[in-house]
């Protein structure tokens, strides 16, 4: 039975008849679509679409949806006090700023003079760089909160090379229409269209805690394709984690930033730019999988190999039983009792055999004596006497003790 189970996992369950592929060629292509609309004193009134808040606008295996912004409007390359939130910076005179060496995670290269504001003892390096530097912080409330109902198309391309399989996780089907209104979910679980709030929600995750500070997220398909059955059982399964540390709001690690500018010139041909950081939420797209078809070569040695590992698994069984465990006398008196018990009847059986033919052989030697004779003639008991004690001897191997006083008497 317990044999019977194992082979049915190796055949069944883990397919050690197929030969598999696991050399998978994937490509991936995204596109977010939504659009939103801010009010904002550094950028007034205006209208998000694809091309605002998707970096980069050519959807790939990652994308980044833009949730949160800190905007430094119309920065020109001049000279200004660099910013008080940098240690390196601050001075209390002129030669704590060496002209020509910039300031380490600053925005600038000092000038050689020291700022100070107001009547503080304390002030910062003079710096050329593109001014006024950033000096907000990052808003409590995300920016573009609603991008929460933004949707994202994935379509992923497979390939398994040695079997020449080819397929792809859009649905094949004539309707145009079936991409514009299915979304993924249990009731739709063959749509490449996700929606970002459901997404997030699915890493256990709230998408307006993220948007605030960013974030990264992982969507991984994988692709377990058994080609002895038909090309449409081969289908993807989708996985939603997320993957920055999300266990400490306040921790370093948690989130995701980064900074980008759009340029321009004034009317006197001044260049001028707006500097953004954005927040958000990064999107890695993962794919892997495998593929199995039935194969001879791996059936014949697994076969084998099967056979095999039992007839071992049950010598290493018993050796560990019979001399590595505490009470192996027990396992040791019960596997070995009835080879023991047969050896110790042949024993029995042999000397028995051994100890009764002398006897009859020496009596067969015996001379005849007459009747009337005395007792003992030549060293020999009397064939009377003796013949009661042989019979004795023959029919359970032991003596009489009434015979044997009787020969004692007759011996006197």
């Amino acid at each position: 039975m317990q044999r019977t189970i194992e082979l049915s996992w190796v055949f069944l369950v883990k397919k050690c008849y197929q030969d598999t592929d696991t050399s998978l060629q994937s490509s991936i292509i995204t596109k977010v679509k939504g659009v939103t609309f801010t009010n904002t004193s550094e950028l007034g009134e205006r209208l998000w679409d694809v091309a605002d808040y998707v970096i980069p606008p050519q959807g790939e295996n990652v994308f980044f949806v833009i949730t949160n912004l800190v905007v430094t409007p119309n920065q020109r390359q001049e000279t200004c006090a660099e910013s008080e939130s940098i240690p390196d910076a601050l001075c209390y005179e002129d030669s704590d700023c060496p002209p020509g060496e910039p300031v380490v995670a600053g925005n600038g290269v000092r000038t050689g003079r020291c700022l100070w504001a107001g009547s503080e003892q304390k002030g910062t390096c003079e710096i050329f760089a593109w001014c006024p530097v950033e000096t907000k912080s990052r808003p409590a409330k995300p920016l573009l909160g609603e991008a929460e109902d933004f949707t994202v198309y994935i379509k992923n391309f497979i390939r398994f090379p040695k079997f020449n399989f080819s397929k792809t996780n859009v649905l094949d089907t004539t309707d145009r229409a079936f991409l514009k209104s299915c979304k993924f979910g249990p009731k739709d679980p063959y749509c490449p269209i996700f929606r970002l709030g459901s997404v997030v929600s699915w890493t256990g995750s709230s998408f307006q805690e993220i948007a605030v500070q960013g974030g990264v997220i992982g969507i991984q398909i994988e692709w377990d394709c058994d080609l002895d059955r038909a090309p449409s059982e081969c289908y993807p399964r989708y996985y939603f984690n997320r993957l920055d540390n999300r266990f400490s709001e306040n921790s370093l690690s948690s989130g995701y930033n980064f900074r980008f500018a759009k340029y321009y010139r004034d009317a006197a041909g001044v260049e001028l730019r707006t500097l953004f950081k954005a927040y958000g939420i990064r999107f890695d797209v993962m794919v892997n999988g495998k593929a199995g078809k039935f194969n001879i070569i791996p059936t014949v040695i697994n076969v084998g190999s099967g056979v095999a590992l039992m007839g071992v698994g049950s010598f290493f069984c018993d050796l560990v039983l019979i001399y590595f465990i505490k009470k192996s006398h027990f396992y040791r008196d019960k596997k070995y009792e009835e080879v023991r018990d047969l050896e110790v009847l042949a024993r029995m059986a042999e000397s028995s055999q051994q100890s009764v033919a002398p006897d009859a052989a020496g009596l067969a030697e015996q001379p005849e004596v007459q009747d009337g004779v005395g007792a003992q003639e030549n060293g020999c008991v009397c064939r009377q006497l003796l013949q009661p004690a042989r019979s004795g001897h023959q029919g359970n191997g032991k003596v009489n003790v009434e015979q044997l006083q009787n020969l004692q008497t007759v011996e006197a």
